[in-house]
């Protein structure tokens, strides 16, 4: 994987940001693709030396722009991290993950199928587009239900996991159709640094900081598989190594908590961290109306990837603790993100 050329879409977000610093210190070259949506973080990526990247300022849904800067670049890999992702946010706007999710990649698609048509032997051979997908796309498990796995049918119960749903199988259609080499990994929800305050996560950090109410879906009893966006990435590049084209790879930490035991183990840690003198966090947490649609529980059976050599190395306790420091430390980004984008309000309440 070293010395290779990487095109990232959505580079600027959570995760391909995270995707970039790290294939960066392997001597790759990097193409960033990002359209600089709301939730996008350009400083997320600190580069002295800039010869080995590029940052071009695209939306996936302009389809000519799309296909001039693939055919520029010429990448060894494709790696598609580039969609609206919040589940709140597609409740109250769908047209947008329609318009991102779908539409950009198949976009996408387009570009880089005739890109690959046209390479020749070892470099077409070598080529691998890589689509990173969520477990959203599977629906909600009951309580006592196995985990999801790759042969888990698709069961999307909102406008995001939907939208999701649709690409993936737009990327599986280009691969059996087309012998187009993708591969395809749905993951649990991530956590870590530089993540845009409307998460679950830092948007309870947040609420601490600030004092203010710390809202809780319905029960709080919902579960979620957590990852540490670290541990994500050092699968994703497993899969580039050894994974198998045309295959799924779901990708978990067997990490299941409810929203209420997250919160409260922020709540917790902030006491020691950032204590605050006339208060713990706890009682800031207020119970709220639940979501509409919202599904149960997630879990991942992540058995196909870890035998690729894959397993992660963050336990929950590390890496809620990291990410708690991360943000205490980078206080301003939260506060860049307040000021300019987004003030914590409630979303996706019909």
């Amino acid at each position: 994987m070293k010395g290779k050329k990487y095109l990232v879409t959505g580079g600027c977000g959570f995760i391909g940001s995270a995707f970039i610093r790290n294939i960066l210190e392997d001597d790759n070259i990097i193409c960033n693709i990002d359209k600089l949506s709301y939730s996008s973080s350009i400083e997320s990526i600190k580069i002295d030396d800039q010869k080995n990247y590029n940052f071009s300022k695209v939306d996936l849904f302009d389809a000519d722009a799309t296909d001039l800067t693939i055919k520029e670049f010429e990448p060894d890999y494709v790696i598609h991290f580039a969609a609206e992702t919040h589940v709140d946010r597609s409740i109250d706007g769908p047209l947008e993950f329609i318009n991102s999710n779908i539409i950009g990649t198949f976009n996408l698609l387009n570009s880089c199928l005739k890109y690959w048509q046209q390479l020749e032997n070892k470099k077409k051979l070598e080529f691998r587009f890589i689509h990173v997908s969520t477990d959203e796309v599977y629906g909600a498990l009951d309580y006592n239900d196995k985990p999801f796995d790759e042969k888990s049918p698709y069961l999307p119960n909102s406008p995001y996991s939907a939208s999701k749903a649709s690409s993936d199988h737009l990327v599986r259609s280009w691969n059996k159709t087309y012998s187009f080499p993708t591969i395809i990994t749905n993951t649990c929800n991530n956590y870590g640094p530089w993540q845009f305050p409307e998460k679950l996560i830092p948007l309870t950090i947040n609420k601490c900081l600030g004092k203010k109410k710390i809202p809780i879906y319905g029960d709080g009893k919902q579960i979620r598989d957590w990852i540490y966006v670290d541990d994500h990435i050092e699968g994703i590049k497993k899969i580039i190594q050894k994974g198998i084209i045309g295959e799924n790879y779901t990708i978990g930490s067997h990490c299941e908590l409810t929203n209420f035991e997250v919160v409260t183990t922020i709540c917790d840690l902030l006491d020691e961290l950032k204590p605050d003198a006339n208060n713990v966090y706890r009682n800031l947490i207020e119970y709220v109306e639940d979501r509409p649609g919202h599904d149960k529980r997630y879990a991942i059976n992540s058995d196909k990837v870890r035998s690729l050599g894959w397993n992660p190395i963050f336990t929950w306790k590390d890496g809620i603790e990291k990410t708690i420091k991360w943000y205490l430390d980078n206080s301003d980004f939260l506060e860049s993100k307040n000021r300019q984008v987004y003030s914590g309000e409630r979303l996706g309440k019909l």
